[in-house]
């Protein structure tokens, strides 16, 4: 299953707030994830859409200061069929043009410890884990891309 990847906007923080009581079942204050989300500079996301439905969710948020917090939820129905590992290698490449550093909150689960270290992070804390990201700027199909060209 191949999803479509979009960049989250802040016209769609919806899709976040939704999305993050999967992401973050065993957190308290759920808001820090959504409130306000991309409306800074230091918001970055993106969703999946399969079947015109939207799947799953990819964001990092700076909150108080700190290292960018990673979330990522895929519903239920859709888990165990790469959705993950494909927003997560896109997000990466998009992360690394923003952030030093990713910072992740694992609440233990060893199956989301385990996806977390095939890409990279490392345990910092009992519920926490952390990735340093090679900053470089990103080249997309688009870019270079003149729409005056086709202009009468």
């Amino acid at each position: 299953m191949t999803p479509t990847l979009y960049f989250l906007r802040s016209s769609e923080s919806k899709i976040v707030q939704n999305m993050t009581p999967l992401a973050h079942k065993n957190a308290d204050n759920l808001n820090i994830y959504y409130d306000f989300y991309g409306l800074t500079p230091n918001d970055l996301g993106l969703y999946a859409l399969v079947n015109n439905t939207i799947v799953g969710a990819i964001w990092s948020r700076k909150i108080e200061g700190k290292a960018p917090l990673l979330s990522l939820a895929i519903l239920p129905e859709h888990r165990r069929k790469g959705l993950a590992t494909a927003m997560m290698e896109q997000f990466l490449l998009e992360a690394g043009a923003v952030y030093e550093e990713l910072n992740v909150e694992t609440y233990g689960d060893s199956s989301n410890i385990n996806f977390y270290k095939k890409f990279g992070f490392v345990t910092t804390q009992r519920t926490m884990m952390q990735k340093l990201l090679k900053r470089e700027e990103i080249t997309r199909p688009t870019d270079g891309y003149d729409p005056r060209r086709w202009m009468d």
